[in-house]
C-alpha cells in the first residue's frame, strides 16, 4: 500500500529513524468482516528492541524538554499537517483492520489532526507551564524572602499502549501522544496489534514529522510484541517515567501494580471500564420519555457499542413516561443492523458478557438484525429490576458492545440508592425538568463522587475535545482520577513543577524571566497575568 509522500507499509518497527526488522517472529493484520488476512507481515520485536526504542527517547529527552515553545508547536503543527495528507490513505486501511466504515474513520483522523494543533495552540500559550514568580523581598521582616520562581517541566520519556476500539483517535496518535509530546516528553507507543497497519501509517506520519522538524530521532518510536513481554519490558524499563493505557480493567491494572513494583515507580495512567449510567428523573420522563429512549440507543450504538463513554445503563422510576421509554428503546434496537465489532476476541468476550447479563437475572426485551456472518454483534436490549440491581453487581458491570441494560426502579429512594452502588464512572448522565430539581440537587453530589463528567439534558456520547474537557473518574474508570485523558488538561499528566530559588535572570527559564519575553501567563506575588 503507497501513501502520500512515497511511505509504504513494510512492516518494521520504526526506532528513531531506523526501520527494524522482526526479531520476535511476524503477524499479519486480520480483516474482521472477512476473516481474511492482510499484507503485508508485520514485525513483532523484543526486550532489545525497547531497551533501544526507549533510551534513545532518553537521549532525546534534554533536547527536546529544552526546545522552545514555538518549536515545540511548530513540530505538533507538522504532525497535524501529515496527518491530513494521509487521511483517505489511513482511514482505507484502517477499515480493512478494523470492519468500521471509512467515512468514520477519516472523520477520525481530521478530528485527530485537530487535536495536535490545539495542543500546538497550547504550547504557544505557555499556560500549562503555571509559572508563578514570587519576587525577593530584602526588607522582609523577621526575615527576608529571596526570589522564587515555579513552572512545569516534563516527566521524562512517556510509553503509550495504543488502544483498540479507536484506532486513531486512542492509537499511535492519539491524545496520549499528542498531550506528551506538548509537555516535552519524548514517545514511546505499543502499537495495538488489531490494527498494525493503521498504526504504521501513523507511526511514519510522526517519524517524518521529527525529521522535519529537526529534532532528536529519539522523539519517537513505535514497536509492537506477541502476548505480555514487550508491555513488560516497556513497564520495567529504569528510563521511562510514565505510562498511559487504555483498555480493560484487567489490563490496566495489572500494568499498573508492575509499575509500584519497580525500584523506582511511575505514574501509570490509565482508562479502563464505565458503563456511564443515565438517570431520567420523573418529570422529564414523562414529558419525552421516547426520545430519551430512542436517543440513548442510537448514541450506544455508535462503532457497534465498542466506545468508552458509551451509555450502556439508563434507569427510570417506574411511572408516567416509562413504558413509552421502553417501547421506544425497544423500536430502536429493532433497527439496528448487525455490524462488525473489531475483533474475534471482542466478539467472544461480548457474547460472554450477554450471557452473563442473563445468567445475573436480565430479561432480554429487544433484539436487533441477527448477524449475518461470524463477528458480527446483534444489538440487545435488557431489563432488570432495582432489586435486581442492587442484588447482583454483575449487572453494574461493562458489557462492551452493542448492549444496553434499562433500569426499572420503585421511585426516587430506589433511585438514590441504586446511584450510590455504581463504581468509578467516566461519565454520568442527568435527564430533568424544571419539576425534578429536588431530586436532582440531591443525585449531583451521589455523582460528582463517582464520575469526572456529568452530562444533563443530552447523552454521554459525544465529547468535546476541549479546555474544559474531562475524560476521567474514580477507580475503575481510571486509575487515577485527578488527570485527564482527553482535552488540553491531559498536557498535566506529563509535567511536574521545579522552583529556581535565587537565580541570575539569565540562567532562568524564558517563561520566568523578570521581562517575560515569550508574553505567557503567570502569577507574578499572587497576580495573575502576562506580567
Amino acid at each position: 500500500m503507497t501513501l502520500t509522500g512515497d511511505m509504504t507499509l513494510t512492516g518494521e518497527l520504526l526506532i528513531g529513524t531506523a526501520r527494524v526488522p522482526a526479531t520476535a517472529g511476524t503477524m499479519k493484520a486480520l480483516n474482521p468482516a472477512t476473516g481474511e488476512f492482510v499484507e503485508p507481515e508485520f514485525a513483532f520485536g523484543g526486550a532489545a528492541e525497547v531497551d533501544r526504542a526507549v533510551r534513545l527517547a532518553d537521549d532525546a529527552f534534554d533536547s527536546y524538554s529544552h526546545t522552545s515553545l514555538a518549536e515545540r508547536a511548530a513540530f505538533l503543527d507538522l504532525v497535524a499537517d501529515g496527518l491530513e495528507a494521509v487521511k483517505d490513505e489511513l482511514a482505507a486501511r484502517t477499515a480493512l483492520e478494523t470492519g468500521l466504515p471509512a467515512a468514520q474513520l477519516a472523520g477520525e483522523a481530521a478530528r485527530t489532526a485537530d487535536v495536535f494543533r490545539k495542543f500546538a495552540d497550547v504550547v504557544r500559550a505557555g499556560r500549562f507551564l503555571q509559572a508563578a514568580v514570587d519576587t525577593a523581598q530584602p526588607d522582609r521582616r523577621p526575615a527576608p524572602r529571596m526570589d522564587h520562581r515555579l513552572q512545569k517541566v516534563a516527566l521524562g520519556p512517556v510509553v503509550i499502549f495504543g488502544a483498540g476500539n479507536f484506532p486513531i483517535s486512542y492509537s499511535v496518535m492519539g491524545g496520549d501522544t499528542a498531550s506528551a509530546l506538548a509537555a516535552g516528553c519524548p514517545v514511546v507507543v505499543k502499537a495495538h496489534n488489531a490494527h498494525p497497519g493503521a498504526s504504521e501509517i501513523q507511526g511514519r506520519v510522526i517519524q517524518r514529522a521529527v525529521a522535519e522538524a529537526g529534532l532528536h530521532e529519539g522523539v519517537f518510536s513505535l514497536v509492537r510484541g506477541a502476548g505480555n513481554e514487550i508491555g513488560e519490558a516497556l513497564v520495567d524499563h529504569p528510563l521511562v517515567r510514565a505510562v498511559t493505557f487504555t483498555g480493560s480493567e484487567g489490563g490496566g491494572m495489572a500494568l499498573y501494580r508492575r509499575a509500584q513494583r519497580r525500584p523506582e515507580p511511575i505514574p501509570v495512567f490509565t482508562e479502563m471500564t464505565s458503563v456511564n449510567p443515565t438517570f431520567v428523573l420523573p418529570a422529564a420522563l414523562a414529558a419525552r420519555g421516547p426520545e430519551i429512549g430512542a436517543g440513548l440507543v442510537q448514541r450506544a450504538m455508535y462503532n457497534v457499542g465498542q466506545a468508552c463513554l458509551k451509555p450502556a445503563v439508563l434507569l427510570a422510576v417506574d411511572g408516567p413516561g416509562f413504558r413509552e421509554l421502553r417501547d421506544a428503546a425497544a423500536a430502536e434496537i429493532r433497527k439496528a443492523d448487525a455490524r462488525t465489532m473489531l475483533t474475534p476476541g471482542i466478539h467472544d468476550s461480548y457474547t460472554r458478557n450477554a450471557r452473563r447479563m442473563e445468567d445475573g437475572g436480565a430479561t432480554l426485551i429487544g433484539t436487533g438484525a441477527d448477524p449475518a456472518r461470524a463477528g458480527e454483534g446483534q444489538s440487545l436490549l435488557y431489563e432488570v429490576t432495582g432489586e435486581q440491581l442492587l442484588a447482583e453487581p454483575a449487572l453494574r458491570e461493562e458489557v462492551f458492545g452493542p448492549a444496553v441494560l434499562l433500569v426499572r426502579l420503585t421511585g426516587a429512594e430506589q433511585l438514590f440508592e441504586v446511584a450510590r452502588a455504581f463504581r468509578g464512572q467516566l461519565s454520568a448522565t442527568l435527564h430533568a425538568d424544571a419539576a425534578d430539581r429536588a431530586a436532582a440537587e440531591r443525585l449531583l453530589p451521589i455523582l460528582e463522587r463517582r464520575t469526572g463528567r456529568i452530562v444533563f439534558n443530552a447523552f454521554s456520547i459525544p465529547q468535546e475535545v476541549s479546555h474544559a474537557a474531562t475524560h476521567s473518574g474514580p477507580f475503575p474508570a481510571t486509575s487515577d482520577s485527578r488527570f485527564t485523558s482527553v482535552g488540553m488538561g491531559a498536557i498535566e499528566r506529563f509535567v511536574r513543577p521545579v522552583t529556581y530559588q535565587n537565580f541570575p535572570d539569565a540562567l532562568l527559564p524564558e517563561p520566568l524571566r523578570e521581562a517575560n519575553p515569550l508574553h505567557v501567563w503567570r502569577l507574578v506575588d499572587g497576580a495573575p497575568g502576562r506580567h
